[in-house]
C-alpha cells in the first residue's frame, strides 16, 4: 500500500504506482511534467512524465 502522500502534488490517477492509496495525492517528492505534443496550447497537451503503471 502506498500511503506516503505529498500534499504539494495532487493526483487523481489511481492507475499510477505513485498515487497515494488513501487520498488524491502523489507519493513522489517531485514530478516531471512534459508536453504530450510538440506545441501544447492547453492542459490537454501536457502530461506527467513521472507516471508508471501500478502493478495489480
Amino acid at each position: 500500500m502506498n500511503d506516503q502522500k505529498n500534499s504539494n502534488i495532487g493526483c487523481t490517477v489511481v492507475s499510477c504506482k505513485y498515487h497515494c492509496d488513501n487520498a488524491n495525492y502523489c507519493s513522489l517528492n517531485a514530478i516531471e511534467v512534459g508536453a504530450c505534443n510538440c506545441d501544447p496550447k492547453s492542459v490537454d497537451g501536457t502530461c506527467c512524465q513521472s507516471f508508471q503503471a501500478k502493478a495489480y
